[in-house]
């Protein structure tokens, strides 16, 4: 089945508008995604002496169906829609997370997690993409705002960031600030301001080592060459099993002894079950992706497009980085899921909402007029 530019469809237009390679690169990923869930849901539901089942790969893939309808979807609105739609989720992701705070379930002394019954949601996967698109439109305003443009957009974070720590979910806050230090980066601002921002990113991590005990362990862990965290222990002894090509599907063993093996250390799976092969494969679709949006976020005609697609390819680039980091003994373990690839409806979700925004803002719109209204006008400074 082939579709020719000069046919009239929904999809056939959506298809030759749409960057087609970074859709392609999301769908691989997808893809290992559910075929890594296949590999973990037996060490998930059952044990090294239990008997497991699918139950979390059949789940993973209603997932991912969702997931590619909110890409698709979101990838053909317009940038007004765009934006309409990034205020109306960070303003719901910011109300989930305060509502986490009293009713959310509590998980090793954090509470990040709403119960639906049939699905658990994580409000503050959110937060990234709808920031990203707030920040950019600010940043990338040409109207003289009644307050500098930095200043405006650390009030968006500011309540986001309080939120986080209460949780406390220190990884979220942390990918939160170099969003944002990423996005003034990208706007132009004096590099002695994102130093600054670097040090105060810096504090706050002293701060959170004081403040929160899971942190502290962890790091004390880390640095302290006598001892191992237990998961990052087995992850590379998965690795070191696994070789060049792995020892083939299904037939991992060190996946049943480690411990969220299904999210955080999904990379180990990979690892383990189909080798340094798998593993590179993977970090090469995620340079590809990123590498391929941010040239394409440098053709766009708009600076909101520039800042927005650089924001939110930077943000899935860096949390892709810090999964893999941690699962190779390079990062202190955060509790950090690989997009698309770990499991989760919440964590899909988000990051299929992130690539469907960047995919919409550089679209191929030959016949789309194009309009400049801020979206903030009560923001405009008064003559």
């Amino acid at each position: 089945m082939s579709f020719s530019r000069t046919d009239k469809g929904g999809f056939s237009d959506w298809w030759w508008t749409v960057d087609r390679l970074a859709v392609i690169s999301v769908i691989a990923l997808i893809g290992i995604g559910l075929m890594l869930a296949f590999a973990a849901s037996p060490a998930v539901s059952g044990g090294p002496l239990t008997e497991g089942n699918f139950s979390f790969a059949a789940k993973q893939i209603a997932f991912a169906a969702a997931a590619v309808s909110i890409l698709v979807g979101t990838s053909l609105l317009t940038p007004m829609q765009v934006r309409q739609t990034a205020l109306i989720v960070f303003v719901l992701a910011l109300i989930g997370s305060v509502a986490v705070l009293f009713v959310g379930n509590e998980t090793y002394g954090a509470k990040r997690w709403l119960d639906f019954g049939w699905i658990t949601l994580q409000p503050s996967e959110f937060l990234k993409p709808g920031f990203a698109v707030l920040a950019a439109m600010v940043l990338a305003e040409n109207r003289k705002l009644p307050a500098p443009k930095p200043a405006i957009t650390f009030a968006l974070l500011l309540p986001a960031l309080v939120v986080l720590l209460g949780q406390p979910d220190v990884g979220q806050a942390f990918l939160l600030v170099a969003l944002w230090a990423a996005l003034l980066f990208f706007s132009g601002l004096a590099l002695k301001w994102i130093w600054a921002i670097g040090g105060g990113t810096m504090a706050l991590g002293s701060l959170s080592y004081f403040l929160f005990k899971h942190v502290r362990d962890r790091i004390d862990l880390f640095i302290d060459p006598s001892s191992a965290v237990y998961q990052t222990e087995k992850a590379l002894k998965a690795f070191a099993r696994g070789g060049w090509f792995g020892v083939g599907p299904g037939a991992g063993t060190v996946k049943y002894n480690l411990p969220e093996v299904h999210s955080d250390f999904v990379y180990a799976v990979a690892g383990e079950e189909f080798g340094l092969a798998l593993c590179t494969l993977i970090a090469v679709l995620f340079c590809f992706l990123t590498v391929r949006l941010l040239l394409r976020s440098k053709q766009a005609k708009d600076g909101f497009a520039q800042l927005a697609v650089a924001g939110l390819s930077t943000v899935v680039a860096l949390q892709a980085f810090i999964n893999m980091g941690v699962a190779v003994s390079l990062l202190p373990p955060k509790g950090m899921t690989l997009p698309f690839i770990s499991y989760g409806g919440s964590s899909l979700f988000a990051v299929a909402l992130t690539m469907g925004f960047a995919l919409a803002l550089i679209r191929r719109r030959p016949q789309l007029e194009r309009r400049d209204e801020p979206l903030f006008p009560f923001l405009r400074a008064r003559p």
